[in-house]
């Protein structure tokens, strides 16, 4: 009897847990599954802040191509799909001082329009005018700023794209 009490609360288990509705994020349940060759343009960089733009493009479409398999081409008539951004914002704020009031911490907060279109049936499959995106960074006393701010950069360009694709993926 015991054998049936545990199957049947591993079974119950089991049921519960699918019926949750917990999944995984990102695996593509709102990606056309035609969309295989999409164009990504440069983002047009009106923040003034200098490669932002070529940063924000090569993470998008190293996430893109990691999480979709999708080839990117450059000739928009081979492609099924296109992501257009433009970055409209760029700023980094001080958040935090230390004792002799220099500025410990810093906010980056980036914010772009994106529009993501499928060439073939010619509709917007997703579309934010305002996608922003921020980025908490330190500069310890007797680090460089600059030299700070550019990894900072990186880092926040990589977890853009990778937020960014997330919500192209889910449907957001």
């Amino acid at each position: 009897m015991k054998f049936w009490q545990k199957y049947m609360a591993c079974l119950l288990a089991a049921v519960s847990l699918a019926a949750c509705g917990y999944q995984l994020r990102g695996k593509a349940s709102f990606w056309p599954p035609q969309m295989k060759k999409i164009q990504v343009p440069v983002f047009k960089n009106s923040s003034g802040r200098f490669e932002l733009d070529l940063k924000l493009t090569k993470s998008v479409i190293n996430e893109l191509v990691a999480r979709t398999g999708v080839q990117i081409v450059s000739d928009r008539s081979q492609a099924e799909g296109l992501l257009e951004g433009e970055i409209l914002s760029f700023r980094v704020q001080p958040i935090a001082f230390s004792a002799a009031g220099a500025a410990t911490r810093f906010q980056i907060t980036i914010t772009t329009s994106v529009v993501f279109s499928d060439l073939v049936n010619q509709k917007i499959l997703f579309s934010d005018d305002k996608f922003v995106y921020t980025e908490e960074y330190d500069v310890p006393e007797g680090l460089d700023f600059e030299t700070m701010e550019t990894r900072a950069i990186d880092r926040a360009a990589e977890k853009y794209a990778r937020q960014l694709v997330v919500n192209l993926l889910e449907g957001f």
